[in-house]
C-alpha cells in the first residue's frame, strides 16, 4: 500500500479508477454483525453472492448476536462466508463487530448491516479507493425502500444484482433517507473541505470499510457501547488521521428504516451522555464546568525533567484552571526512579521530582509518564508547555479556535529565545500528527509535513496571554477555588438580574402594547368623532343656506307685494 499525501480530508488528490476498469489485489473481509431477521439478511448474503469484486478475495463473517432462533447461513451465499456467533456472556453490535474483525483475515474490514443490499459493484467501489492510500474510510451511499408487498426472494435479488439490475428490486421510500449526510457532504465540496471536528458525523455503520492495521490503530471497536459504537469509532478514527471518503457509486438499498429513524429521540437521550464522554468534538454536550472526562479535549504535556518545583507547579495549575472544563495534563520525568529508599528528605538530589509528583499525585487531572506516545489519541489536542511558562485561563480555548478557524495542524507560541533557540509551545493537532507520521519520508521534518498538510502558524506569548512564572504565579492562584466559587456566585446573580430584567422587559412589553392599543382606539375615536363633526359642520352649512333661501323668499314676497299694491 502507498501513503500518498492528502492534505485534510481533500481525497480529490486521488484518481480512483472505474469499476471494472482496474486488477484489484487486496483481500477484504465483509463483516455483518446480525440478530434475528433472517429474511433480510438472506437478501444481504444473495447480493454479496453476486458482486463483481473477485470472490478468491473476498469473505464474508455473518456473527450472530444472539438470536433466538439462532440464524443460518442460506443456500445462496459467496464463496467463501462463514457464521460465527458472539461469545456468551457478551452483547451488541459492538461485540459483534469485535468479534468478526478478530476472525476476519482480509487488510480491509467492510462493515456491512444484515438488512442492506448491495448493488453489482458496492464492494469494488469501496476497494478501489483502499488500493490508492492505506488511511481511507469508504463510506457508501444507502437509498432506503420501505419494502412494500412482498418482497423479491433470494434468487431474485441475486439473479438482479448481477444482471445490474439492482433499481428494479424496490420502490424508494420517499419518507426516509440519510438527506442529512448528503447536505453535509455537498455542503463541504463532496466533503473535501470538511473540517476534521465534522468527519465522524458521517460515520454511520450500515456500509463502511477501512484498512484492518487503521482499525487496529484506533484501539478496535468500543465493546462498552451498545448504542453509538459507530459514531464513537468515526471519532477515534480521526485522531489517527483517517481520510473520509463519501462514495456516490457505492450504492445499496437499506431494507426498511433504522432505530434512529423510528426513534430518534429516545436514540439522542440514550447515546448523548456515553458520546459526550467519549467525543470531546461534541462541545454542546460538554457545557457544565466542574466536570472529569474519559476523552479530554486537550492534554497539556509538561515537562518536570529538569525543571524546578515551583515553574513546574505554576505551569500545570495555570493549564488546570483553563476555561475549557476538559483538560488534563500528562507530566513526564523519571518518575521510575523514586524510589522508596531511605534518602536525606531535604538534600534528596530528586527533591523537585519528589515534590511534583507529591503535589498531582492524587489529582485525576494529571497523570505520570516518563514519555509521551507521539500523539495524543484520542484527545484531539496537545500542548506541550515548557516548565516555567503559564498559560492563561483563555489561552488554551483562544489556541484551539484560532486553530479550528482553518483546520490548522500546528500553532506555535514563541515564549522567549535564549541560547539554544526560540523556545516555544506547541497546540498540535492529533489527526494532523498522526497523518504526518504516516505520510513523512525518512529526515524530513515532521513539522514541515504538518505545515504542508494542514498549515502551522507562529503566535506571540503577549497576545495569547502566556506569561512567566515570576509574573503569574502565585498571585493569579491564590485561593483559585474560592475565586472560582465566587465568580461562580457573581454568575448566578447575574444571571438571576438578568431574569428580573427580562421580566420587567416582558412587563414593559406587554404595557407599551396596551398602551399602542389603547392609541390606536383613540386614533380611531379621532378619525370618527372628526367625521361626525365633519357631518354637522356639513349639516349646519345646509341649514343655514336652506334658511337663507327661506328669508330671500318671504323678503321677495314682501318686495312685489309692495310694488304691485293691493287689488
Amino acid at each position: 500500500m502507498s501513503a500518498p499525501r492528502i492534505p485534510g480530508n481533500d481525497y480529490g488528490v486521488l484518481s480512483p479508477p472505474a469499476p471494472g476498469a482496474w486488477e484489484p489485489r487486496l483481500p477484504v473481509s465483509v463483516v455483518i454483525p446480525a440478530r434475528a431477521q433472517q429474511e433480510k439478511l438472506d437478501l444481504t448474503l444473495a447480493a454479496l453472492a453476486a458482486q463483481t469484486y473477485p470472490s478468491h478475495l473476498l469473505e464474508v463473517i455473518v456473527v450472530d448476536d444472539g438470536s433466538a432462533p439462532p440464524l443460518r447461513l442460506p443456500e445462496i451465499i459467496p464463496d467463501n462466508t462463514r457464521l460465527l456467533r458472539v461469545p456468551d456472556g457478551r452483547w451488541g453490535i459492538a461485540w459483534a463487530l469485535e468479534t468478526g474483525t478478530a476472525a476476519a483475515g482480509g487488510e480491509v474490514i467492510h462493515r456491512m448491516d444484515a438488512d442492506i443490499v448491495a448493488y453489482r459493484d458496492h464492494v469494488e467501489a469501496h476497494m478501489r479507493w483502499h488500493h490508492l492510500a492505506d488511511y481511507l474510510v469508504v463510506l457508501g451511499t444507502l437509498r432506503f425502500t420501505a419494502m412494500a408487498g412482498t418482497p423479491p426472494t433470494a434468487s431474485e435479488v441475486q439473479i438482479a444484482v448481477a444482471k445490474d439490475r439492482t433499481d428494479s428490486l424496490f420502490d424508494p421510500d420517499p419518507d426516509h433517507g440519510h438527506d442529512w449526510i448528503a447536505e453535509l457532504v455537498a455542503a463541504h465540496r463532496d466533503f473535501r473541505d470538511a473540517p476534521s471536528p465534522l468527519l465522524h458525523r458521517v460515520h454511520v455503520g450500515a456500509t463502511v470499510s477501512l484498512p484492518a492495521a487503521l482499525l487496529k490503530a484506533a484501539g478496535g471497536m468500543d465493546t462498552s457501547l451498545r448504542l453509538g459504537e459507530d459514531t464513537e469509532l468515526g471519532y477515534r478514527l480521526t485522531q489517527t488521521g483517517a481520510v473520509f471518503v463519501p462514495d456516490a457509486e457505492a450504492l445499496s438499498w437499506h431494507l426498511g428504516t433504522t432505530t434512529a429513524m423510528r426513534r430518534p429521540g429516545e436514540v439522542r437521550r440514550h447515546n448523548d451522555p456515553f458520546i459526550a464522554d467519549r467525543v470531546p468534538y461534541r462541545r454542546n454536550l460538554r457545557s457544565e464546568g466542574g466536570r472529569q472526562w474519559l476523552v479530554p479535549y486537550v492534554d497539556v504535556v509538561v515537562d518536570a525533567r529538569d525543571a524546578s518545583f515551583e515553574d513546574v507547579r505554576a505551569s500545570v495549575d495555570g493549564a488546570l484552571a483553563s476555561t475549557l472544563p476538559d483538560v488534563h495534563v500528562t507530566l513526564t520525568g523519571p518518575w521510575a526512579s523514586l524510589t522508596g529508599g531511605r534518602r536525606a528528605p531535604l538534600d534528596d538530589p530528586l527533591l523537585d521530582l519528589r515534590l511534583v509528583h507529591g503535589q498531582y499525585a492524587h489529582d485525576g487531572r494529571v497523570s505520570f509518564a516518563e514519555r509521551v506516545p507521539p500523539t495524543s489519541l484520542p484527545a484531539p489536542f496537545r500542548l506541550t508547555c515548557p516548565a516555567g511558562w503559564v498559560p492563561g485561563a483563555e489561552s488554551l480555548a483562544m489556541l484551539i479556535r484560532q486553530a479550528d478557524e482553518d483546520d490548522e495542524g500546528l500553532l506555535l507560541v514563541a515564549l522567549e529565545e535564549n541560547g539554544s533557540g526560540v523556545v516555544a509551545a506547541r497546540l498540535e493537532r492529533t489527526a494532523a500528527v498522526a497523518r504526518a507520521l504516516r505520510v513523512a519520508r525518512d529526515g524530513e521534518s515532521l513539522d514541515d509535513v504538518i505545515a504542508d498538510l494542514y498549515g502551522a502558524t507562529w503566535l506571540d506569548a503577549e497576545s495569547w496571554r502566556f506569561r512567566p512564572t515570576a509574573a503569574a504565579y502565585p498571585v493569579w492562584a491564590t485561593d483559585r477555588n474560592r475565586e472560582a466559587v465566587r465568580w461562580r456566585a457573581e454568575a448566578e446573580s447575574r444571571r438571576r438580574a438578568a431574569e428580573r430584567a427580562q421580566r420587567q422587559v416582558t412587563a414593559l412589553k406587554s404595557e407599551l402594547k396596551e398602551l399602542r392599543a389603547a392609541a390606536a382606539k383613540g386614533s380611531r375615536d379621532t378619525v370618527r368623532w372628526k367625521e361626525k363633526a365633519e357631518q354637522r359642520r356639513l349639516e349646519a352649512v345646509a341649514l343655514r343656506q336652506a334658511q337663507e333661501r327661506s328669508l330671500l323668499r318671504r323678503a321677495a314676497r314682501r318686495l312685489r307685494g309692495l310694488t304691485e299694491g293691493p287689488r
